[in-house]
């Protein structure tokens, strides 16, 4: 999968071959915004007037646009529990990151599930 970048938001792009367009995506959003196009130069320009759409559209109503996140997340935590974390993943067999991402992506399901029941 390729992305694109413009004015801190990331789309994931692919090419349909039924179609024969490239489609895009905004990445990292709540907010579905999609794009389309028949070459990369008109791809560029579509995912460009979808970003400037989507934050104009969102000043229009006074909502704060969403901004997608980097993926870099930097802790300061109590060295004892860094050093359980790293225990725990190396007895997962995996690395102190993807451990941490697999903790932190439940951690968020379990929240979002249980105030989406509650709503």
């Amino acid at each position: 999968m390729n992305t694109m970048t413009y004015q801190g938001f990331r789309a994931r792009v692919a090419f349909d071959e039924e179609d024969e367009l490239f489609v895009g995506q905004i990445a990292g959003i709540n907010d579905v915004i999609s794009f389309h196009a028949d070459t990369v130069p008109e791809l560029k320009a579509a995912f460009h007037e979808a970003v400037d759409d989507y934050t104009a559209a969102c000043r229009a109503i006074g909502k704060e646009p969403e901004k997608a996140y980097s993926g870099k997340l930097m802790l300061r935590i109590d060295p004892n529990i860094h050093a359980q974390a790293a225990r725990a993943a190396e007895l997962a067999g995996t690395s102190l990151n993807q451990w941490a991402e697999d903790v932190l992506r439940r951690a968020g399901s379990n929240l979002m599930r249980s105030v989406t029941e509650e709503a």
